[in-house]
């Protein structure tokens, strides 16, 4: 059945906005500032939803606070991806019993893609009625309208019904921090990988209009933001479904023509619309970080085909050697699943051999996790978790001596970073990151921060560089 894309009209989100201003004052009577928590799990889309809450929370008068004793509204924005990372929402969910005592107007809402599973939804309902509000990713526009329902009615609110998702413009953003920003592009997934369940929770594949973006874009570097990140779950998907010229490419040349100093980079690429013409547009834009996040998930071909991931491993290997010789200082991770259904330890090993021919500078491991309704939950699976485990640390291990290798090559040479953050430590104070996304920890004056500085690289360890500013003479 074709996917009707569905574009939520402006004056809706000014509906919402006005519900915002009706609310102020309501969601505490002492005649102070409310306060609210939001607290997110998960990948990076979930930070940019996270975003969009705190814009809309803001709009309502709300201050931000991470006590949840001081919190008048609770937000949890989850994961689905794992099931670790559900145990840990719902083990927090259920210790706000302590905070809705102590504060019983509490409001508690929890939303993001676990509560869109229906099963995790009806667990949240039956088993932690401290919560008030429930809503999956697809309403999320909608959160000042359910909030006002559970206002107005003091009954429990659940909005998780199965839908495809819609394209909404013009929702308020308060973004964290003024140097690095996440900038969504496209939302969903059509891939099915029969291990994830992102397709069924996140809807269709559905593309902003370029104008939208460039728009945003433009925004976000007048206001002094110096690294930009496009999110999508399958980026080198963008614009398939907009029947435009414009591709993923198209669109890095046009955010880059942008005026400013800034870096844009992406997330994440899927390796089977990865192409030449990206590459070329990666290595010719100028402000386009050398640094490309391609999740392999495994370097054995019989499981690559049973995740349905519609590449092999030559072709893998392939596009990593077209993009270095586009790109030779590239800086390269993945995400590798453990364990997959029926996966021996000779396909195992695959994967092994694999990592030690690309040399990826970080990858991201995970043991594999049963998602209910997806085809990989019902494979056969004859092997131990404690096998699974063996094969976990061994990859880790391999990680981690790559990474140091790769990081120790790195010491002596001078480096342009962008200084984003502070660390609370006194030996090394600043932290910042390369072009290539490679964490530096530097000691210097807090001035720094949202500044390009040259850097000398002194040491290293698996997981950062360590360097000193250079002064200019």
């Amino acid at each position: 059945m074709a996917y009707e894309r569905k574009v939520i009209d402006i004056s809706e989100v000014e509906k919402q906005l006005e519900i915002c201003r009706s609310l102020r004052g309501r969601i505490c009577e002492e005649g102070r500032q409310p306060l609210a928590m939001v607290d997110t799990y998960g990948c990076q889309q979930n930070e940019a939803d996270s975003e969009k809450l705190r814009g809309y929370l803001a709009e309502m008068g709300c201050g931000f606070t991470q006590d949840e004793f001081e919190a008048d509204i609770i937000v949890i924005n989850t994961c689905a991806v794992r099931e670790h990372a559900e145990m840990r929402v719902l083990g927090n969910v259920g210790a706000l019993n302590h905070s809705k005592k102590n504060k019983p107007r509490q409001i508690i809402a929890v939303c993001g893609c676990m509560v869109q599973q229906q099963h995790m939804a009806d667990k949240v309902k039956m088993s932690y009625p401290v919560v008030d509000l429930c809503f999956g990713p697809h309403e999320l526009w909608r959160f000042p309208e359910h909030l006002k329902r559970y206002l107005d009615k003091h009954k429990r609110v659940f909005e998780t019904s199965q839908q495809d998702g819609c394209v909404i413009e013009g929702m308020p953003l308060k973004r964290d921090g003024k140097v690095k920003a996440w900038l969504s592009i496209m939302y969903g997934c059509n891939n099915f990988c029969t291990y994830c369940v992102v397709p069924y929770v996140r809807g269709r594949e559905r593309s902003r209009q370029p104008e939208d973006i460039i728009r945003e874009a433009r925004q976000l570097v007048e206001e002094g933001y110096k690294d930009i990140t496009l999110l999508g779950q399958n980026v080198n998907s963008y614009g398939k479904d907009l029947g435009l010229d414009v591709d993923f490419a198209d669109l890095i040349r046009m955010i880059n023509d942008i005026p400013g100093d800034f870096l844009i980079r992406f997330m994440t690429s899927h390796p089977k619309d990865a192409t030449e013409k990206l590459f070329k547009t990666m290595a010719e834009c100028e402000k386009c970080a050398h640094q490309l996040h391609l999740p392999v998930q495994a370097g054995n071909n019989t499981i690559l085909k049973r995740m349905n991931r519609s590449y092999t491993r030559e072709k893998y290997l392939e596009l990593v050697k077209l993009a270095r010789s586009y790109m030779p200082d590239l800086v390269i991770t993945t995400d590798i699943i453990v364990g997959f259904p029926d996966e021996s330890d000779e396909q195992f090993e695959d994967t092994i051999s694999l990592c030690e021919e690309v040399r990826y500078d970080g990858m991201f491991t995970f043991i594999y996790s049963k998602r209910v309704g997806t085809p990989a939950a019902s494979m056969p699976d004859p092997y131990t978790r404690a096998q699974k485990q063996l094969h976990f640390d061994k990859l880790m291990d391999v990680s981690n001596r790559i990474s140091g290798e790769k990081h120790k090559e790195y010491e002596g040479k001078t480096l342009r970073v962008l200084v984003d953050g502070t660390t609370g430590k006194d030996e090394y104070n600043l932290s910042s990151r390369t072009n290539g996304g490679r964490l530096v920890h530097l000691k210097g004056d807090e001035s720094l921060v949202g500044q390009f500085v040259d850097v000398e690289i002194t040491s290293s360890n698996n997981w950062a560089l360590y360097g000193v500013v250079k002064t200019t003479p």
